[in-house]
């Protein structure tokens, strides 16, 4: 790579040109307070569109690697990771696994920019070397939905958009109901988030993710609140719709990690390090009675066990 790299360091996002003076306490005591205490709110949720810039990037048919470089955290007296490298091939799924309290949310929220206590150098690559930084490249999505229950579906898919001071427009409304059709969703489109069950709401949380566009994709345990049959189908249809893009994807469940990673890595140790990577065959999703698959599922088993986690 022959530009050099730009450093990033994690913190926590508040949307420009926004003031966020507000507190965690989530009130609207009047209506000239609502956007600032709304994006205040937000960013405590972590919604992926969250992670975008004001501006729009452009967006590359090749696809971007994702490369960290000196990732450091220390939690106390801890260094939970110190040195860490480890980069997201373009186009591709790479899959993080590890044990509880490894460091594995806090490494993607680094990766995402809303980590105040995590830093390291991240960079976006491009297939021809170059390097800058990920702000307007990528969307995050959160464990939790983060849907906004005053708001119908259609809006909180939307939501980004009208953050960063965009007026409603036909087609923004007409992509944001392609994506709802997409995700099996196109009926409800007016309807809250209350009247949704878990796995809708997540689905919800996927059209908002591409409704911004973005070429980089971090997912942290988006399934890991489904039961088992929810959570299969939800991860046929993210393979899906997120064919292309770089995708980051932590996850607990071995399984999970090779029906759909093209790049499986494990956080361990402490301070915690990236063992040797594994490369799954054949085309994601992959058939969850697979023979290889079920080995390789053992052989991850055998590679998280043992670890002492740290509780931040």
């Amino acid at each position: 790579m022959s530009a050099e790299r730009s450093s990033y360091k994690g913190r926590p996002f508040e949307p420009d040109p926004v003031k966020t003076g507000v507190g965690r306490s989530f009130e609207m005591p009047s209506f000239s307070d609502f956007r600032g205490a709304l994006c205040r709110f937000l960013s405590y949720s972590q919604p992926s569109f969250l992670k975008r810039a004001c501006t729009d990037a452009p967006h590359s048919s090749f696809g971007y690697e994702l490369l960290l470089t000196n990732g450091h955290l220390r939690y106390q007296q801890n260094i939970i990771f110190d040195q860490l490298e480890f980069s997201l091939p373009a186009q591709k799924w790479t899959c993080l696994l590890g044990p509880s309290g490894v460091g594995k949310s806090s490494l993607i929220r680094l990766l995402a920019g809303l980590h105040d206590a995590a830093f390291g150098q991240v960079s976006c690559i491009d297939h021809k070397g170059q390097s800058f930084p990920p702000l307007g490249h990528v969307a995050y999505m959160a464990q939790k939905d983060g849907l906004l229950p005053w708001l119908s579906v259609i809006d909180n898919v939307t939501l980004g958009a009208r953050l960063r001071g965009r007026k409603k427009s036909p087609e923004a409304r007409r992509l944001a109901e392609n994506l709802l059709e997409d995700v099996g969703l196109s009926n409800v489109a007016a309807a809250r988030p209350e009247a949704l069950s878990g796995g809708m709401r997540q689905r919800v949380a996927l059209a908002r993710t591409l409704f911004e566009d973005r070429p980089i994709i971090l997912l942290d345990e988006p399934f890991s609140a489904l039961d088992a049959l929810t959570r299969i189908a939800l991860q046929d249809l993210f393979a899906k719709l997120l064919k292309g893009r770089t995708v980051l994807l932590v996850t607990h469940d071995p399984l999970e990690a090779l029906r759909l990673a093209d790049k499986v890595m494990v956080l361990s140790g402490r301070p915690a390090s990236m063992m040797e990577a594994l490369y799954p065959q054949g085309h994601a999703p992959r058939p969850t009675d697979a023979p290889d698959i079920l080995t390789l599922q053992g052989q991850l088993l055998r590679q998280l066990a043992g670890d002492t986690p740290y509780h931040g």
